[in-house]
């Protein structure tokens, strides 16, 4: 559940009045009925399912408004009603959002309610790293992760029969994937045999993380939240030294190459291999490629070792009635989720006792591979993040095209790789 898509209100007339009909105007709790208005970047399609979900929700003194979201820029929507102080109780917001809005005293920090809370709903339910990845410096939480994002392999299962090659499942290293990928290149109308913008894009550092910690090495940063500092130790190096040679005899795709259908293309069969996330699976199941396909953790070097990452629920220090609204988020957390990922299962939940309706769908849709890979990266024994959420995580976008790519296009030695870190230090020390 990674598209963002804009919002307008269905109520009290217009979208400033209909936050201030909820009460959005001070903080604590009071008496007396409440409306909690709930935003999302959800399709139009999820965005009904969670209305309907939402009216099971029973309490005489709270009115749930789910906040109509028709196509366009969530960013931009979700910035201006920031600006106005108008933002809904309950809104979807990236990890980035969550961090920077704590920090700036935004948001309502739920730490100690969910630490401490009644029955079910306490912080131990929900998956480890996402609320650690939520924490601020200070141990604050702006907000609740709802949905995990895990990432793997896709693979055209078809396509590798047919080329004598063991289908990819746990265990499997990066040796076999580029393996695979040189075996697999220039066949069936496929230039490269492995796709993978994630590895080779703006987020590829964070991916090639994986092999240096899977190898016994140091990640790319300590912390994507609070990072002190990034290094590309021996086994970084080494990692990075195997991908360009992967590019350069045309295995991988190389940075720049236009990603942009990789999906539909991997669905003709145009595309053996690339990297994505679980989200992937829902629209797979829709669509229907003509291709058998299958869905595999990352390859690794020893420890197994993924990325992680997720989506949340925040809630602006305005809201009138904290109490009312912890009520529907955990509601959204805890109910919601079983009656809307059926239908659509795009993403486990990050509350762990709501996964079973998400895992039972892909199950009776067949994805097996995806029930078993997703499960592995939720149990992986180490996990790196996916990039930087800092407010300077642009600038270390710009250093990778500028200093990182070239790298991995051969166009600058590999010995490069420490001007890279040593710019991207500059940054962290400039941040704190």
């Amino acid at each position: 559940m990674r598209r963002t898509l804009g919002v307008t209100a269905l109520a009290c007339a217009g979208l400033l009045a209909a936050t201030a009909c909820s009460g959005s105007d001070s903080g604590g709790s009071s008496d007396g009925p409440v409306t909690v208005t709930v935003m999302t970047w959800e399709s139009a399609e999820t965005n009904a399912a969670i209305k309907k979900a939402l009216e099971g929700f029973k309490d005489d003194n709270i009115t749930v408004q789910l906040l109509d979201t028709p196509s366009g820029q969530y960013g931009d929507k979700l910035a201006s009603l920031t600006q106005a102080k108008q933002l809904p109780d309950l809104f979807w917001c990236g990890n980035d959002t969550e961090q920077q809005y704590t920090s700036q005293g935004l948001l309502v920090d739920w730490s100690e309610r969910i630490k401490n809370g009644e029955g079910d709903f306490t912080a131990d339910k929900f998956v480890p790293s996402a609320m650690d990845n939520w924490k601020t410096a200070d141990g604050q939480m702006g907000g609740l992760p709802s949905l995990m994002n895990t990432y793997g392999v896709w693979y055209n299962a078809d396509a590798f029969t047919a080329a004598g090659l063991p289908l990819p499942k746990a265990g499997w290293t990066w040796d076999d994937m580029y393996a695979a990928a040189a075996k697999l290149a220039n066949k069936n109308g496929a230039k490269y045999g492995l796709v993978a913008d994630q590895l080779t894009g703006g987020d590829g550092p964070f991916t090639m993380s994986m092999y240096s910690v899977s190898a016994g090495g140091a990640p790319f940063t300590d912390d994507v939240n609070h990072p002190t500092k990034a290094e590309a130790d021996d086994k970084y190096k080494e990692g990075v030294e195997k991908l360009v040679a992967a590019i350069k005899n045309g295995s991988v795709a190389p940075p720049g190459y236009d990603a942009a259908n990789v999906q539909s293309l991997f669905a003709a069969g145009k595309v053996p291999m690339t990297f994505g996330g679980q989200w992937l699976a829902a629209g797979f199941q829709t669509d229907k490629p003509k291709i058998k396909y299958g869905f595999a953790p990352f390859p690794q070097v020893q420890t197994p070792t993924t990325l992680y990452d997720s989506v949340g629920i925040c809630t602006p220090q305005y809201t009138k009635n904290e109490d009312a609204t912890f009520k529907v988020l955990e509601y959204i957390n805890t109910k919601v989720w079983d009656a809307v990922l059926p239908a659509s299962p795009v993403a486990p939940p990050a509350y762990t006792p709501a996964q079973a309706s998400y895992f039972d769908a892909l199950t009776k849709a067949q994805q097996s591979t995806v029930v078993d890979t997703v499960k592995a990266d939720l149990a992986a024994e180490k996990t790196v993040g996916v990039r930087f959420t800092t407010q300077w995580a642009q600038q270390v976008g710009d250093l990778t095209t500028a200093n990182y790519q070239p790298i991995l296009s051969g166009k600058k030695p590999v010995s490069e790789l420490q001007t890279y870190i040593d710019k991207i230090n500059d940054l962290i020390k400039q941040g704190s």
